[in-house]
């Protein structure tokens, strides 16, 4: 038997670290002793609910102690977990609470100007039997200890939803043993330690945050340090007054706090590794980012598939270098595209068929177009699908945005093709500007001459502000509804 579960790991480190925090965020302080007591408590009153080993147990929490003791709750009694995004709208939500067979719901009432309580009193999921608000739940008296000794490390421990930028949602299926496996190696790569406290932006729904962020931490030992506030200043607060060591998430998603007008007289000294570059100290600060190794992960990986431990500088060579696979992953390059397969590889997506998932032997093809150097290297191109032709010549979306980044001081593109009579496609890009940024056009495209070759300079450019962009519940990007505003601008 595979003792790697959730509840192991969470007796451990209660035993070992009791007082030591867990997670920070904003005014919320939870140490492992708390974790591990209320979500027994909880873990107990979902058994009175008739929950148990193979229960689907559905989250739509915030970041938060509410996400973690629900999910801890629900992991140590060998309830499947399914998160939910926040952002999802009553349609959605009840596609992925159908989808998925949830029986118990544990939801905040409300997020950010969302009314769940409202929203849900929309939704009808037939395997849905309960939905508790805010984990208020009575008091359960049976036991846990021995539900919590019949769960496995092979047993499913999570069922993750994610979703390309167009298409259907998925819902990736993970065991115990390989999400938190894979923490184990990862956090030895880029040297999370018991001391360390981590400063993450990414929602626990999603696999970043609740792989690369919340169990990672676990399995740590160490503080995961996270806001839901909406005012930067508070944010910065935050960040003087618990001093993060490491930050890793979404470098975009934190760029609002170094426009800050405090921001030049804040210390945030105290973060020295990690990839939120725009908030780091100046000395670890990169003068280009992208002679740094970068990070690619899939929900179907359990998180990060390549990444280095190197932070240093690289030399003009490795410009745009994705590090290397993980441990416990082989790879392929197939028409260049990556293929992946390993110990730490979904188990599937859920309700489809291995055959759907994988190929005859095993692989997985992400769909992710890569190439490598003569030293292992791995570089991005961008996704099959989203590649541009246009008069006969292939562009690829990342390297034009990059390009864009690179003349408008870090601004965010986003770039597809345009159906074209003449070319085939024709090449659009979506610039992210925020509100007071000045921006044009025409100095943008002159100096993109000097970048790219002229078939690649997109022949529209439109700035958007960042609540213009159209996104999916998911965060991502929504590219059909992009291409049809892009096309609209004519």
């Amino acid at each position: 038997m595979n003792a790697d579960t959730v509840a192991r790991l969470l007796r451990e480190q209660a035993a070992a670290r009791g007082d030591h925090p867990l997670l920070v965020c904003d005014a919320e302080r939870l140490t492992y002793r708390e974790a591990q007591e209320q979500s027994a408590s909880l873990a107990r009153a979902l058994i009175e609910l008739g929950a148990g080993k193979g229960t689907h147990v559905g989250l739509l929490y915030p970041n938060g102690a509410a996400f973690v003791v629900a999910m801890l709750a629900a992991a140590r009694i060998g309830a499947v977990v399914v998160p939910f995004s926040t952002f999802s709208t009553g349609p959605e939500l009840q596609r992925q609470l159908v989808h998925s067979d949830t029986e118990i719901l544990l939801a905040t009432t409300s997020f950010r100007g969302h009314d769940y309580v409202a929203r849900l009193k929309e939704v009808s999921a037939p395997w849905l039997r309960h939905v508790v608000f805010d984990n208020h739940l009575p008091a359960g008296a049976k036991p846990v200890t021995a539900v919590e000794d019949d769960v496995d490390g092979c047993d499913p421990l999570a069922i993750v939803y994610t979703s390309g930028s167009t298409g259907a949602s998925k819902g990736v299926v993970h065991t115990h043993e390989s999400l938190l496996g894979h923490q184990r190696n990862l956090n030895e790569i880029r040297g999370l330690t018991a001391q360390d406290r981590l400063f993450c932006n990414s929602p626990f729904f999603w696999i970043g945050g609740l792989a690369f962020g919340l169990l990672a931490t676990m399995v740590a030992g160490s503080t995961l340090v996270c806001s839901n506030a909406t005012d930067a200043g508070d944010v910065l607060d935050l960040l003087e007054a618990v001093r993060p060591t490491m930050t890793n998430g979404f470098a975009a998603g934190i760029a609002h706090l170094a426009r800050h007008e405090s921001f030049a007289r804040r210390d945030l000294s105290s973060m020295r590794r990690g990839n939120l570059y725009p908030i780091m100290a100046a000395d670890v600060r990169p003068a280009d980012p992208e002679l740094r190794h970068n990070m690619l992960g899939l929900t179907e990986a359990g998180s990060v598939l390549l990444l280095s431990g190197d932070e240093t500088d690289q030399p003009e060579h490795r410009r745009g270098s994705f590090g290397k696979p993980a441990p416990g992953f082989e790879t392929k390059i197939v028409d260049d595209e990556l293929c992946i397969r390993g110990r730490y590889l979904m188990q599937g997506y859920y309700k489809r068929s291995r055959e759907e998932c994988f190929d005859a032997d095993g692989w997985f093809h992400t769909g992710d177009l890569v190439r490598t150097d003569a030293d292992g290297f791995f570089y991005f191109l961008g996704r099959r699908g989203s590649m541009i032709k246009t008069a006969g010549a292939n562009v690829f979306p990342a390297e034009v945005e990059k390009a864009i980044a690179a003349v408008t001081g870090g601004l965010i593109a986003h770039v597809v093709g345009l159906p074209d009579p003449v070319r085939g496609q024709l090449v659009a890009a979506a610039v992210v500007v925020p509100e007071g940024h000045a921006f044009d056009e025409h100095v943008v495209r002159e100096k993109l001459k000097a970048e790219l070759s002229a078939y690649k300079i997109p022949r529209r450019i439109v700035a958007l502000t960042p609540e213009q962009l159209p996104l999916m519940s998911s965060g991502k990007v929504d590219v059909r509804r992009l291409r049809e505003l892009l096309g609209g601008q004519a």
